[in-house]
Order: C-alpha cells, then structure tokens, then sequence
C-alpha cells in the first residue's frame, strides 16, 4: 500500500505531461471532448482514477473542463502557470512593451473613472515612494502599488485581472530599471505629471505619459539589441 502511494503522484504527473503533449502536437483541439476516461486509462498504461487526478489538476489550471453528465472538453492549450511561464522567460524588451500597452490603455481609463478614493491611494502610493529616497527595495514595492493603483482606477475587472497575472513580470522590469543604470528609470516629476493628467480627466495626457515613461528604457533596449 505504501508503495502505491509513493509512486502514485509520479504516475498523475506523467498522465499530465501526456496530455499537455497531446494538446500542443493537436490531438484534440479547443472545444473538442476528450476520450471517456476508460479510453484514456488504456492509452496511458495507468488506472482510472489515475487520469481522474491528471484530468482534476488540468482542470484546475483551466486546460480542460468537466461538463456534468457530457464529458471533459479542451478549454486551453495551455494553462495560465505555463503562460506565465512563457512571460517570464521573455525578453526584457518584450515585457517592457506588454507593461507600456498595459499601463498607458489602464491611464486612460482611469483619466475617464478614477474616485476619489482612486487618486488617493495613487497620491499615497508616490509619496511613499518619493520618501523612500534612495532605499531601492522600498522604492520598488511603492513603485508597484502606484502603478496597481492607476490599473484599479481604470475600473476594468479584466484589465486588473490582466496586469495582476502580469504581477511578476511587471515587478522584474521595475527592478530591473531601478538598479540598472543603463535602463533610464521614469523620475518623481513623470510619477506626479501621470497622476495630475488622471486627476483631471485628461485621458490623451494620461495615456501618453504612461507609454513615454517607459519608452526611454525601450529605446535603451532596442539600440542594445
């Protein structure tokens, strides 16, 4: 029984790898029924309740979908830890312009539906970073929550959503223009300029300062490159 056991998670993390291969190499497209678990078992040399498990996991990260009473379908060729993955492994270029599209469509928005609540906590968040002077770690964590706080004033459940997933990446290229001297690093004064043209309604303003804050780096990137 113990030796079942220990060798159990191995056999669910293979039918998993099997089945991600699969769906990569088009053995069943977005939308299509996967064979009945039976089916699978035989392909896979494994048990029943061993492919439950692998199909229970992928459903969880949003590869695949238990329809009541009509069977398991391909949501996704891939789950959202894998994409994140993916992102993660680009380049810093590559991110910088998934952050710039990102924050300058999020300025805009929020030009359009910040609160008052929403200018607050942007205010709060770069004065905490103003104050953080030349304590990096600091400058970086309110850095982020300014940047988080223009996103959550654009009102867009999916766009939060969106650059939330992004978290990770979105901390990487901060750190990395605020410890590498080479990537020119968005001042205070473009910090207050975005906040102003967002507490006033200046949607054109807004977004055009989000995406030149960021364009110095990318610039920086493209000629090194």
């Amino acid at each position: 029984m113990a030796h079942s056991r220990r060798h159990r998670p191995s056999l669910v993390d293979e039918v998993i790898a099997n089945l991600k291969t699969a769906l990569e190499q088009g053995r069943w497209a977005v939308g299509e029924r996967l064979p009945v678990e039976a089916s699978l078992a035989e392909d896979f040399a494994v048990s029943r309740n061993t492919v439950r498990e692998a199909v229970r996991v992928l459903c969880h990260t949003g590869v695949l979908e238990t329809r009541q009473g009509a069977g398991t379908f391909v949501r996704a060729l891939r789950g959202a830890g894998d994409t994140l993955r993916e992102v993660e492994r680009a380049r810093l270029r590559d991110q910088l312009e998934v952050r710039q599209t990102l924050e300058s469509d999020a300025a805009r928005l929020a030009a359009l539906r910040r609160s008052d609540a929403d200018v607050a906590a942007m205010r709060e968040a770069l004065n905490a970073r103003e104050a953080a002077g030349e304590d990096i770690d600091a400058r970086i964590e309110h850095d982020q929550r300014f940047h988080l706080a223009v996103v959550q004033a654009a009102h867009n459940e999916a766009l939060a959503t969106l650059y939330e997933y992004f978290a990770c990446s979105v901390a990487h290229t901060i750190e990395q223009t605020e410890r590498n001297r080479h990537l020119p690093e968005p001042g205070h004064a473009e910090h207050v300029a975005l906040l102003k043209a967002i507490e006033a309604g200046h949607t054109d303003d807004a977004e055009h300062i989000a995406r030149a804050m960021l364009a110095p780096s990318l610039g920086a990137l493209t000629e090194a490159s």
